[in-house]
């Protein structure tokens, strides 16, 4: 059976060539962090993902989380492997020093996130969503709230978690109905029922603290009558200690195609008395407030599709180089070759290979954004708005369609679940639906980030300007003339893509969004093939001076592969954009 091992050697490329790890770490406030603690980092985090994650992915997955009267017993080995997540200190890694965090860069923290999501993704789920939980206090609560709770949430001794969606209400929040009652002791009733809960309950935490959207009896209707509380599943004293058992229950568990390990509850508020929860901010702002939680988890639900492609390749490879069968094509040594020799299974792997090594540099450089937008640069904030949809639902795509390719390298036996392939599958298709759907995530960047900008489409017409750039920096390089024609040509679509929408939106805006998810390909795919670009003349340079690391030959020939295999893409999608949206609505309804 494969091993996971994590991809340091092309994780530390990436944060140093296409991140731009130096200049993150010389950014303010990030002056303890340097290259070498980094790649410190990088190695210990890999030993935790292999030796610890790894081996109990899955258990999870056969043996998921159970439900008996409210109480949740997680999967074998999660409790105890999680105690030691915190224990060493990897639940803090991100977070702000004021509350016990070690506040190290988002671009350092998205690579050791990628191990947690290929190594174990239903584990990575609990301190996500607490991260998330984490921001959306951090940045809008009451400092009494933040010193109660964000301490032990940062330790990682507290869990936490989203309550969004209800049984009548998905991803239209404007439909939400539970409630919130004034209390005369200034805190809320709250009572309502939330399903989808990732990690909604457990036996890993002490506490778990709930972010939950609800609705005041005075509020106006639709989404700016909704408000954000804080209710924990323990009331917490005023010395930090843990009080009375909250009125919340974990009602059941969610039987789900995959990441069984993870447990999704249904949760029910105010079944006695009412859930006491803490108003966050204001009220009737809570929608604002959750996308702050929202946009930190999106972000890292786009990491999941990497770290999915990755653990699948890795597994895909190793029963490659394993699996002896049939005779290779133009192959007259008459030797038994495994099935790696075979051209189609060799075209699956570079698939694999390929692409996620795209995605890494994408959301590795979103990531750097995000720490230099937090150092007050503009067109970094610019960047991240960008390109957090695509990270998000482009991504993820790929993760669900990579983990299918890799299960095709085993062909029958893939099929079943002995091998351990199909649960990267079943993993994987959660990744496209929560945190925003691809449509959703479609929709924000073709109507928010480009055709309502404050300057329509400036954000990607600067983006376009540094693609073309390089492009035209390649052109002349030995070996690299292919990979830049094909950029140039990738480029050049999602221009005119990008032209034709801004001219269209107002008029005709149904016909623009029925082209927004291959808008959003689009996006990413270039975006990808930009970045895998900016690698290879790197790689090209390194060799060109006598490096000999074989590293480099591998990564302009993934690169070339990328360039070759998906950039020719970007023309059909920009054709699907400008010319496809018409034949979305030929078809009368009563035809369907």
């Amino acid at each position: 059976m494969s091993t996971y091992t994590a991809p340091l050697r092309d994780m530390q490329f990436v944060l140093k060539e296409i991140a731009g790890l130096d200049e993150i770490c010389a950014l303010p406030g990030n002056e303890e962090c340097s290259v070498e603690l980094v790649e410190s980092i990088l190695e210990e985090a890999s030993k935790f993902a292999t030796g610890v994650l790894d081996p109990i992915n899955r258990n999870g997955d056969q043996q998921g989380a159970v439900v008996k009267d409210g109480v949740v017993t997680t999967s074998p080995g999660f409790k105890e492997a999680y105690k030691l997540f915190c224990e060493t200190g990897w639940n803090a890694m991100p977070f702000s020093p004021e509350y016990g965090g070690q506040g190290l860069p988002a671009a350092v923290t998205m690579a050791v996130n990628e191990m947690w999501k290929s190594a174990n993704m239903a584990f990575a789920l609990c301190p996500m969503l607490t991260g998330g939980a984490i921001e959306a206090i951090a940045h809008h609560a009451s400092d009494e709230l933040k010193q109660k709770y964000l301490p032990k949430m940062v330790e990682g001794t507290w869990t936490g978690t989203m309550n969004l969606t209800e049984p009548n209400a998905g991803s239209d929040l404007a439909a939400i109905s539970t409630k919130a009652a004034r209390a005369a002791d200034g805190t809320f009733r709250i009572t309502g029922t939330k399903i989808f809960i990732t990690w909604g309950e457990n036996d890993v935490a002490e506490n778990i603290v709930h972010l939950v959207l609800a609705r005041l009896p005075d509020a106006p209707p639709g989404l700016k009558g909704i408000s954000l509380f804080l209710v924990p599943k323990f009331l917490v004293n005023d010395d930090g200690s843990l009080g009375a058992r909250n009125d919340l229950i974990c009602s059941s568990l969610e039987h789900k195609l995959g990441i069984h390990g993870s447990p999704t509850a249904v949760m029910s508020y105010g079944d006695k008395e009412g859930a006491i929860g803490y108003l966050i901010g204001e009220e009737n702002k809570g929608v604002g407030y959750m996308f702050t939680m929202m946009n930190h988890a999106r972000v890292n639900v786009g990491l999941e599709g990497v770290g999915i492609a990755e653990r699948a390749y890795q597994h895909a490879l190793w029963y490659a180089k394993e699996r002896i069968q049939g005779a290779i094509i133009g192959d007259k040594s008459g030797e038994k070759k495994p099935i790696l020799h075979h051209p189609d299974v060799r075209r699956l792997l570079m698939e694999c290979k390929a692409r996620t090594e795209a995605m890494r540099a994408v959301a590795y450089y979103a990531a750097a954004q995000i720490d230099r937008a937090h150092a007050g640069d503009a067109a970094a904030q610019a960047r991240i708005d960008l390109l957090t949809p695509v990270v998000k639902g482009w991504s993820t795509e790929q993760g669900v369609e990579l983990s299918s390719t890799a299960l095709q390298v085993f062909g029958g036996v893939g099929f079943v679940e002995e091998t351990g392939a199909a649960q990267y599958y079943r993993d994987s298709r959660i990744t496209t639906i929560y945190e925003g759907t691809t449509a959703i995530q479609a929709n924000d960047l073709v109507g928010r980030k480009l055709a309502r900008e404050k300057v329509p489409g400036a954000a990607m017409k600067a983006m376009l300007a540094e693609i073309n750039a390089t492009a035209a920096e390649l052109a002349g390089q030995p070996g690299l003339a292919n990979i830049a024609a094909q950029l140039k040509a990738g480029a050049a679509a999602l221009e005119n893509a990008t032209d034709w929408i801004i001219a269209n939106y107002v008029d005709n805006a149904p016909t623009v969004h029925a082209g927004s998810v291959p808008f959003l390909w689009l996006t990413g795919t270039v975006t990808g093939g930009w970045l895998l670009a900016k690698s290879a003349a790197i790689a090209a340079q390194r060799l060109a001076a006598g490096d000999a690391d074989p590293y480099y030959t591998a990564k302009i020939a993934t690169a070339e592969y990328f360039a070759t295999h998906q950039l020719p893409f970007a023309a059909a999608y920009a054709a699907e954009v400008t010319g496809g949206g018409a034949s979305v609505f030929a078809l009368p309804e009563n035809l369907f």
